[in-house]
């Protein structure tokens, strides 16, 4: 079996990754997250998810890798990693009561065994009405910092929510493992 490689620095994507019991390596792929102007969220999902893909092929042929991005957007408006309390209260606030999305894009890349597959997850997440004191006792709880749309739905995050709409649960935590597992099969990989 080729060695398979996890283009990320994310620990929630390592941690998903393990669930399949697959031996594999996670390394940093180095690619810049810019913004492209009217680029759609779903398409800077694909763009990034192929991108940090081809970035760790391109030096090692050999192996099959896997590349990942999510991109939370309310609309067409993009909401990052907040990075700090008051953008993630600012962005929990616009999200109380309306919905967002989540794209979840992934791809696979084995460049000597001619594997390209790609894939985009759309989970929508419904947000109930939140007052300023739950956003408040929330962010400071939880310190979702470092997530996309500035909360965790594998942990206290889903006390936010009406309801989740996904085909993949664990798409919204940022690594669609239905679609993956299949992926890995199609690759070669023997699961479970």
């Amino acid at each position: 079996m080729p060695e398979l490689i996890l283009a990320s620095t994310s620990p929630y994507r390592r941690s998903l990754l393990e669930r399949l019991g697959i031996a594999f390596t996670a390394v940093p792929p180095g690619t810049a997250e810019e913004t492209v102007p009217g680029e759609l969220p779903p398409d800077r999902a694909l763009r990034l998810s192929i991108a940090k893909a081809q970035a760790i092929a391109s030096h090692r042929p050999d192996a099959v890798v896997i590349g990942s991005d999510q991109v939370a957007a309310i609309g067409s408006k993009i909401l990052d990693k907040p990075g700090d309390g008051a953008r993630c209260r600012a962005q929990l606030t616009a999200a109380s009561g309306s919905s967002a999305r989540f794209y979840t894009g992934c791809a696979v890349i084995g460049a000597q065994a001619g594997i390209r597959m790609v894939h985009l997850d759309t989970t929508t997440v419904f947000f109930r009405s939140l007052t300023g004191p739950e956003i408040e006792r929330y962010v400071e709880r939880e310190r979702p910092l470092d997530c996309a749309g500035g909360f965790r739905a594998e942990g206290l995050g889903i006390s936010l929510f009406e309801s989740i709409d996904t085909h993949d649960p664990t798409a919204i935590i940022g690594l669609p493992l239905i679609w993956l597992a299949s992926a890995l099969r199609r690759a070669g990989f023997v699961l479970p």
